[in-house]
């Protein structure tokens, strides 16, 4: 837990572990393989999936600002080679201002 949470403090100094701890119980075993913990921002099927699931699914937001808020998390994350999981998601609802609905 405390990797991902490390990870998260990258990006938002003022992240909450609790918060960061539901994303993580969220995905669940998704974590668990290498290839389904981190988001592939170049490939268009996964950021349509994190829109479908992340986005309308568990934040109940749709359209325009899923894509806004995919594309701010990808951008955001850019530098990194693996991104993880857990931050992309984090990221993203943050700038859906999500992040208490969790």
């Amino acid at each position: 837990m405390s990797e991902y949470f490390d990870d998260v403090k990258k990006y938002d100094g003022a992240a909450d572990e609790a918060v960061v701890g539901k994303i993580v119980k969220h995905l669940g075993i998704a974590l668990r393989n290498r290839d389904s913990a981190n988001v592939a921002a170049s490939d268009e099927k996964e950021l349509e999936r994190v829109k479908a699931n992340w986005c309308g699914k568990k934040l109940g937001i749709n359209g325009e600002a899923a894509d806004k808020a995919v594309n701010a998390a990808a951008k955001a994350m850019a530098a990194d080679r693996s991104k993880s999981r857990v931050t992309f998601y984090y990221l993203v609802a943050k700038e859906l201002g999500k992040l208490d609905a969790l």
